[in-house]
């Protein structure tokens, strides 16, 4: 799956330093970039920024954040800095190698592009945990107390064991610290302010930023955005009810185009169908003798393999075959580190910074899963919530930027929020609350489609987007996007197996 201000020994965290800091420039460790071609793309400048490890002690202890630029084409019409951060992951490598194809060309041509490592993560002191350790990972799915307390065993022996390989730095991953550290990026490039377009994760980063910086923004557009707000409870149902709407989607979808595996057929009776042999122990996989699915594994196939992106045809085409037994599409396997790394870079550290989700217990836990069984009664969970909540509630590490509403000063620029319909990792629910958190500042523009990730999807969801970013043009609040048309099979083929690990960030 994306600050809140704490008070630990009645000390000043860097949380509540940047709030005490209003909209003032963060200080960074000393020095500028010094800018180099990138060794991936030497169109591109890469540098490093020195930042404080803790920002609550600017003099103390500093780290490398790894920094990249893509220069505006055109210098006579350029406009700033756009700093860009898809999925909260590391940013030089977006701007190296998936700029040019993202973004459109007027933007290429009139910002300077810039995208960062967030503190944890690529070349920005990452996490480091054992491989060794995460290969014994199990499903955040406890059927028992029993299971419940393996969890909590596990948990804790990861924590310590990332901790230890990761340093000082494990302890300042939060969202507050990031968006510092980006105030840190835009005093050294010298502007006075900058541009932000966050997508997923990213949009956490953008509205701590907004919070914290705002008078340093002179424009934000967030896509699929982070509802920071929710209680552990609401966050849990809400994620179930928004793949819930998703799975719907995907089976009106099959109702109406020839194009699905499993059209003219009742879709939700034969997904049904697969649940209660999945919970009988009886669900095999066609496409990989001996692995036997549960309803976990199911759903997360349907989420990860065909509700995001959204690919259709490709889960058609897997429900078809785990109803027959014939081969089919390779199914979304739960990944495991190569056998041969000895260390990896794992999210919790980070992620669970930004979150107080409290699960006491499996009886705690049951009442979630049936109050998540409820309003998703055909997908039962969102998969990837689940394991996060249940990993970020065990996490021996109390959060210093928890939960709470979004709440932007005077000086702050208009906000874009831009979401799907049907989206099963941020639903539209999410956008509409955060609209809300934002009052006057906020707009909202749905794309009345599916999948996670709006900005590609047509040229309304792009025009939309760039208007604001390139000449402050704002749509109307409320307005909407036509979805794409044929554009449920954007995987085709392609193998599903990928990994799994417990979602949020940066």
């Amino acid at each position: 799956m994306a600050g809140l201000v704490r008070m630990l020994g009645g000390a000043l965290t860097g949380a509540t330093l940047v709030l005490a800091l209003g909209g003032g420039a963060a200080r960074a460790g000393g020095g500028g970039i010094d800018w180099v071609p990138c060794a991936v793309n030497p169109a591109v400048e890469c540098g490093t920024l020195r930042v404080p490890i803790d920002w609550a002690r600017p003099d103390g202890a500093t780290f490398g954040l790894a920094v990249a630029r893509h220069k505006a084409a055109d210098a006579a019409r350029r406009i700033g800095v756009l700093v860009v951060n898809v999925g909260g992951g590391p940013g030089t490598d977006f701007v190296q190698r998936d700029a040019k194809t993202y973004l459109s060309a007027e933007i290429l041509a009139r910002f300077d592009v810039v995208g960062f490592d967030p503190r944890g993560t690529g070349s920005s002191t990452p996490v480091r945990c054992s491989a060794d350790i995460v290969r014994r990972e199990p499903l955040q799915a406890p059927r028992d107390q029993a299971d419940f307390d393996r969890l909590v065993a596990y948990t804790t022996e990861l924590a310590a064991d990332c901790r230890h390989r990761t340093g000082p730095p494990a302890d300042h991953l939060d969202s507050v610290s990031v968006a510092r550290d980006l105030d840190a990026v835009r005093a050294a490039l010298g502007e006075r302010t900058i541009s932000y377009h966050g997508v997923s994760a990213g949009t956490l980063t953008g509205q701590q930023y907004a919070e914290s910086f705002g008078s340093n923004l002179r424009a934000m557009s967030l896509d699929s955005t982070l509802d920071h707000s929710l209680s552990t409870g609401r966050f849990l149902i809400s994620q179930a009810a928004n793949v819930e709407d998703a799975f719907g989607a995907f089976t009106r979808w099959c109702d109406r185009d020839k194009a699905c595996a499993l059209h003219g057929r009742n879709v939700t009776r034969i997904w049904d169908k697969l649940m209660a042999r999945a919970d009988r122990g009886a669900l095999r996989d066609p496409s990989l003798p001996g692995r036997v699915l549960s309803d976990f594994d199911l759903a997360t196939e349907a989420h990860l393999g065909g509700l995001m992106e959204p690919a259709y045809g490709w889960l058609a085409k897997r429900i078809s075959s785990l109803e027959s037994g014939r081969p089919g599409p390779r199914g979304v396997v739960r990944g495991h580190p190569d056998p041969e790394l000895r260390e990896i870079e794992h999210p919790a550290p980070a992620a669970c910074q930004d979150w107080r989700l409290k699960i006491p217990d499996y009886r705690r836990f049951a009442v979630y899963a049936k109050r998540m069984r409820q309003v998703a009664p055909h997908m039962r969970t969102q998969p990837d919530t689940q394991s996060f909540a249940v990993t970020c509630a065990l996490w021996p590490v109390t959060p210093v930027n928890p939960q709470h509403r979004l709440t932007v000063k005077g000086g702050t620029p208009a906000i874009l929020l831009i979401n799907a319909r049907h989206d099963p990792a941020a639903g539209h629910r999410w956008a509409a609350n955060v609209r809300r958190q934002l009052g006057r500042r906020g707009v909202l523009i749905t794309y009345e489609g599916a999948g996670h990730g709006v900005y590609q999807r047509t040229a309304c969801t792009r025009r939309a987007v760039d208007d604001y970013l390139l000449r402050l043009r704002l749509p109307a609040d409320g307005s909407g996007c036509a979805p794409a048309p044929s554009s449920h099979d954007s995987l085709k083929s392609r193998s599903r197996e990928q990994g799994a690990q417990p979602a949020g960030g940066k």
